[in-house]
């Protein structure tokens, strides 16, 4: 369908781009004053606040013809309040600012404040967003800040893992990933090129890898309750299980043990499988795992990342500006 000049974000401009899209957005609880002013202000009862910073950028984070625009504000949400959960806080703030080609259309931006909107409502309630900016570019561009009330607790960090914890994630390992190879095999034309009648079909074909990989959802309340829970350490598996294994090895000093078995019928996927942002947590022997975490490994004397007891060396992760393979944890 042809979309005519005056649907374009060039043809009517940011104030009445920004009266299209605000509307849809859900408030903030903790939002004391929320968009329209020159800042936001928010709510820190506990004195102190963690913050996350994330981009998405069109071609080497998504596709247009892949993602629906509810996707894009769906995952850039999602992305976030992950990390947030990660550190132990409940997420309570996000500020997005988007740059966009003058001629895309605003039900994009509408489509992507709707998308951040459910996917608060769903995965942090109270959480929304209060402010961010508009600009233009040739690249479609979402950055999101997230920020998060840590509640009258420490922060869990990746340096706090002990020898004898045991190793848990709450979450779905390699789903994400398989949607993305999914994506690759078929969602793409003659040429190989992205495409959104092929991409719909794949999404018919395999729906929960496609929407695992394009609209992710994280466990974010299993962050606050791991805290609660005494985790030693924790993180959100974002580039993948064995990069971000590796991560908390290296933060901590000690080496972490993965078991095969409790990685599923493909731990190969679950190891090397991207952007699944479940939660790695460690936790003392003997702690009854909180919410929906399992135990797949233990952490060991020794450096880096062991499958079954044996040194576990392949480049698997992400990496911006290396790719997939050759991501060096």
């Amino acid at each position: 369908m042809r979309v005519s000049e005056s649907d374009t974000l060039g043809a009517i401009g940011e104030v009445a781009t920004l009266s299209r899209v605000l509307p849809r957005l859900t408030p903030a609880a903790a939002a004391e004053l929320g968009p329209g002013d020159d800042c936001a202000v928010v709510a820190a009862p506990d004195g102190r606040f963690v913050v996350t910073s994330d981009m998405m950028v069109h071609g080497p984070d998504f596709r247009l013809a892949w993602s629906t625009p509810f996707d894009l504000g769906w995952k850039a949400a999602a992305t976030n309040l992950s990390d947030v959960a990660a550190m132990g806080a409940t997420p309570t703030a996000l500020t997005v600012s988007i740059a966009a080609p003058r001629g895309l259309e605003v039900s994009v931006l509408e489509g992507i404040a709707d998308g951040l909107a459910a996917a608060c409502d769903a995965l942090a309630p109270g959480c929304g967003v209060v402010g961010g900016d508009l600009s233009v570019s040739e690249v479609l561009t979402i950055a999101v800040t997230a920020l998060g009330d840590l509640g009258g607790l420490s922060p869990v960090l990746r340096s706090g893992a002990r020898v004898g914890d045991v190793v848990a994630v709450s979450g779905v390992l390699g789903e994400a990933g398989r949607g993305l190879a999914v994506l690759f095999a078929e969602g793409v034309d003659a040429y190989g090129m992205p495409d959104a009648d092929a991409a719909a079909s794949a999404r018919e074909r395999h729906p929960e890898s496609v929407a695992a990989q394009l609209r992710p959802e994280p466990p974010i309340a299993d962050g606050r309750l791991a805290a609660l829970a005494g985790a030693h350490a924790m993180i959100d598996l974002s580039d993948g299980l064995a990069i971000d294994a590796r991560r908390v090895a290296a933060a901590s000093g000690i080496a972490i043990d993965l078991d095969s078995v409790a990685l599923g019928a493909d731990p190969l996927l679950a190891l090397e499988g991207g952007e699944a942002h479940s939660l790695l947590a460690t936790f003392a022997a003997g702690t009854a795992l909180p919410g929906g975490f399992r135990a797949i490994g233990r952490v060991v004397a020794g450096a880096g990342l062991l499958l079954d007891g044996a040194p576990w060396q392949r480049p698997s992760g992400w990496d911006p500006y290396r790719g997939w393979d050759g991501a060096r944890g």
